[in-house]
């Protein structure tokens, strides 16, 4: 498997070290609802996980929340709730939106404020190494002691200093020196360490977590391209200062951003989808190929019209695998399983694997109007959906109190054709396709789907003969 390493720049043999293959993702601020951007990051790592799991591979993978900083503090005191309940809350909404969209569970969990005696190790350490210094505002790490500080980002220091806000009297030795851990102002969370009671910086939670989970180095580290700089070349500075043994990570893998409008999305920003909102509006399936569509390195622009195209191949793949279909294995699909498995060997290349599910679809459709079987693609189909992280079902309802009508219209329209009143049964067809309700004739009988226009997100099928009807729409890609 070919995957982009940020650090060196190209793609290259993602080779891990050993055993289980360790992963490690950086995780959520949960100060605020979780946004379509945290969507798209968790899914496309998780696809990752799903994609070397189905090769043969274990995976442990840790994925953290940062659940103390600047942000957590000041929304808990804008709500006036305490910073732990604060993200309790925002955890459970968070980890909720993940189980709806799919998205597995990590092996481990961690939280900052459940970490302090790791990351307290990890400071000490690089106190003692001289690597870090502590002052009466906190405990910095010494960029000068990293000679190669800057190597992922491809930044140096002078051109990191030139950019830079330099504080006047400031304590820090260099302006670039960060923090490893803040002393408490009053009325803020503490936790008493040797240099005086405060809480840890945001990029040590990372380092420590990663250590104490996953060991002294790992195989595969992610996240969102705007953590390259600051918080991930922090992180292998700290890491590999702490370790002596670099490199901290063998492999770095960003995503890009989603955009709305110009702008990333981004709670600080405030210009954001959430992903509750999109869930209940289009539906998991819809929401990871709307991800998925785009390759994971490119920025992917935020749209109505997007996400509704995804619904309606959601519904596609839907109906391949669930209408009726004859009995029997079909023809061999081992073409279909190579495509796939060659995407997503070339970094990760979920459209074009996308591509071989929406093949599989038509090639089902297909055999499902001949007659003849495809339960061999059929099968394929449901695996290789189950590596995308696709779960088959419907989008939410927001009609679905029209089904039985439009059961009701469709077994007249069969009444019609059987009676030979065929002017008739086309006005019903047309009618129902200006609703937004496609109909699909079979030998097994008429099914409808509901397009974006019903949004009824509902599938249903008539053991009426079919007649002669158009050609199913389902031999096309939906987007």
């Amino acid at each position: 498997m070919q995957l982009y390493n940020t650090l060196t720049r190209r793609k290259e043999p993602f080779e891990p070290a050993g055993d289980p293959i360790t992963m490690y993702v950086c995780g959520v601020t949960p100060y605020d609802a979780a946004h379509l951007g945290h969507a798209m990051s968790a899914a496309i790592f998780d696809v990752l996980r799903r994609y070397l799991e189905w090769r043969g591979r274990r995976v442990r993978f840790v994925y953290n929340y940062t659940d103390i900083d600047d942000k957590m503090i000041a929304r808990a005191e804008r709500l006036g709730v305490t910073v732990a309940e604060r993200a309790a809350e925002q955890i459970a909404a968070f980890e909720r939106d993940m189980r709806d969209l799919n998205v597995r569970a990590a092996d481990v969990h961690p939280r900052a404020t459940e970490e302090i005696p790791k990351i307290q190790e990890v400071i000490q350490h690089l106190i003692d190494s001289g690597s870090a210094y502590a002052t009466a505002s906190g405990v910095y790490f010494r960029v000068r002691s990293k000679e190669d500080y800057g190597k992922l980002s491809r930044r140096d220091l002078e051109e990191l200093v030139a950019g830079a806000r330099v504080e006047v009297g400031g304590e820090k030795e260099h302006p670039m020196d960060f923090a490893l851990w803040k002393m408490a102002k009053p009325g803020e969370p503490a936790w008493e360490a040797p240099w005086g009671g405060g809480r840890p910086g945001w990029h040590i939670e990372c380092s420590a977590m990663a250590l104490r989970y996953l060991g002294e180095q790992i195989d595969l580290h992610g996240g969102g391209m705007d953590l390259i700089f600051p918080h991930h070349e922090n992180e292998i500075a700290q890491s590999e200062c702490f370790t002596e043994r670099p490199p901290f990570v063998r492999h770095w893998m960003h995503n890009a951003m989603m955009q709305l409008g110009d702008e990333k999305m981004s709670k600080s920003l405030g210009n954001l989808v959430t992903i509750r909102e999109a869930l209940e509006r289009y539906g998991a399936d819809a929401v990871r190929l709307f991800i998925l569509t785009g390759h994971y390195r490119s920025p992917l622009r935020y749209s109505e019209a997007g996400l509704q195209a995804a619904g309606r191949g959601a519904e596609r793949l839907q109906f391949a695998v669930e209408a009726p279909l004859p009995t029997g294995d079909g023809d061999p699909v081992d073409e279909a399983r190579e495509r796939f498995t060659a995407a997503m060997d070339d970094d990760l290349g979920t459209p074009q694997a996308l591509a071989v599910l929406f093949d599989l679809a038509r090639d089902i459709n297909k055999a499902r109007d001949a007659g003849v079987p495809a339960g061999k693609a059929l099968a394929l189909l449901r695996e290789l959906g189950g590596v995308l992280g696709l779960c088959f079902q419907a989008p939410p309802s927001s009609g679905g109190q029209a089904a039985p009508f439009i059961d009701l219209l469709v077994r007249v329209r069969e009444e019609l054709r059987a009676t030979r009143q065929f002017a008739l049964a086309d006005r019903i067809r047309e009618e129902l396709t200006t609703l937004g309700i496609a109909l699909e004739d079979g030998r097994a009988g008429t099914t409808w789907r509901a397009t974006e226009t019903t949004g009824t997100g509902e599938e249903h099928g008539q053991t009426a003969p079919p007649g002669n009807s158009e050609k199913a729409a389902s031999d096309t890609l939906a987007f």
